[in-house]
């Protein structure tokens, strides 16, 4: 789809016999509101994408960045989002698409590099007969994913320092790091996601995830209405009752019946507290130590209930202690405060958990 054919051509009816002009069609109408609907969501996932690399500093002045591009709605909007920031951004840098044909039997081969011409993009298509070897050592009935992504990883990495590029752009998306954060939690014992930057474990290459940000169903419209060729994956995607699938179907359901949780779960693994878990390599329980003060607090309260006084003598621990009066901070505001900042009282908020 050229840019051209995001505009809705107009007829001059200016002239024309009232009779003979051109009456307004349901098709019109509808390009036009196609167009801006476009208009309105390129704008939201610039925005986000925006948020993103701003967020975590993903590109700088002067990169060279290799976007992944595989065929799928995914990649084919971060290229576009990407290329329209290149254009308005206040730093230089660049992009040049990088695409690895595995030679899945009836892989469409020209269509990607087709539209990448088309649009005047540079790329390389890297041709690798991985489909083969994953065949080969993945068990009959196994998923083939993990292998896939391997293979595919250790081809894109190596090229990426073979022409320079500074910085590799995967197309994983918000629900794609919610997917892995749960996959991890159910059948990894592990609490981690995808993080939106990575350095790779050789530091050889630093990988960025533009799309953290943006939910799915945005990148399933953005790509309906900018009507990218989209290439199946006739190899992972023909296997059913894939794990990842199952989670996915989970987060779509939630994010049915409440629209808000997804959003809320993203923002906690931005969120995290290291002494509310239980990870002894990331925080230090072991040597946790009191650093009491001389201030006594007493009990606020009506009435300490003491029994086994003889008992609690012999630990060393008082048979009477004090109480005071119970005056809540909260209840301390006058009746004035509380009407002029139309307030009603409210229990302030403590950790419930001890």
């Amino acid at each position: 789809m050229t840019s051209a054919s995001l505009f809705v051509p107009q007829t001059d009816t200016t002239d024309m016999p009232a009779d003979s002009r051109p009456a307004a069609t349901d098709t019109t109408s509808d390009s036009a509101a196609a167009a801006t609907e476009l208009k309105k969501l390129q704008k939201k996932l610039r925005k986000q994408v925006s948020w993103a690399i701003r967020d975590f500093n993903m590109i700088e002045d002067g990169d060279v960045v290799m976007v992944c591009v595989s065929g799928g709605k995914d990649s084919y909007t971060l290229l576009d989002i990407l290329l329209l920031l290149k254009r308005i951004a206040p730093i230089n840098f660049d992009v040049v698409a990088v695409n690895l044909d595995q030679k899945q039997p009836g892989y469409p081969e020209d269509i990607l590099p087709n539209y990448l011409n088309e649009q005047g993009i540079a790329h390389y298509i890297l041709e690798k007969d991985t489909y083969s070897i994953v065949k080969s050592v993945v068990p009959e009935g196994k998923t083939y994913c993990s292998a896939c992504s391997r293979l595919r990883r250790g081809s894109l990495y190596g090229f990426a320092k073979q022409i320079g590029a500074t910085k590799i752009a995967l197309g994983h998306h918000r629900d794609d790091i919610l997917a892995t954060f749960f996959l991890n939690l159910f059948h990894g014992g592990a609490l981690k996601a995808m993080p939106p930057k990575l350095l790779s474990d050789d530091k050889q290459n630093v990988l960025i995830r533009p799309l953290a940000y943006v939910e799915e169903k945005d990148i399933i419209e953005y790509a309906r209405l900018r009507e990218f060729p989209i290439i199946p994956c006739n190899l992972c995607g023909s296997q059913t009752n894939l794990q990842r699938a199952i989670i996915n179907d989970m987060l779509r359901e939630w994010d049915g019946a409440h629209p808000q949780r997804l959003a809320s779960i993203f923002k906690a693994i931005q969120n995290v507290a290291p002494s509310q878990l239980a990870d002894r390599e990331l925080f230090d329980f072991e040597n946790l130590s009191l650093d009491r003060d001389e201030d006594e607090r007493l009990f606020e309260g009506d009435n300490i209930q003491v029994g086994q006084s003889e008992r609690l003598a012999q630990i060393g621990l008082p048979t009477a202690p004090q109480t005071q009066d119970y005056t809540p901070k909260f209840a301390e505001r006058s009746t004035t405060d509380k009407a002029a900042n139309n307030d009603s009282q409210k229990i302030p908020v403590i950790n419930p958990v001890i």
